[in-house]
């Protein structure tokens, strides 16, 4: 499950940089963060309603910006909580002890 979250979010954020290719007037937000959305409610429950970090996430506004810098700004918030939830979803890796290497 783990793998799994981390590898949709990586995808996300190829989608997006697609997406973004095509210019500022051209996208949407409310897709990146519906997904979004839905990927940090699973990844709670992956990780269980008393990881405190998780807290750290709330809901994404899913509303389209219709001034593009400011679509910009919002894809651009999307990406940190993107690579955030990345990073907290890898460090939750099973750590190996030396003496199984």
């Amino acid at each position: 499950m783990r793998e799994s979250l981390i590898s949709m979010l990586h995808q996300l954020l190829k989608e997006m940089d697609y997406v973004q290719s095509q210019g500022a007037g051209y996208y949407t937000c409310t897709p990146f963060a519906r997904r979004f959305n839905k990927l940090v409610l699973q990844s709670s429950r992956y990780l269980g309603e008393n990881n405190l970090l998780m807290e750290s996430f709330e809901p994404l506004d899913e509303s389209d910006p219709k001034d593009p810098a400011d679509k910009s700004k919002s894809l651009l918030g999307i990406r940190i909580e993107i690579g955030q939830l990345i990073a907290l979803l890898e460090s939750t890796a099973p750590q190996t002890r030396e003496s199984d290497r």
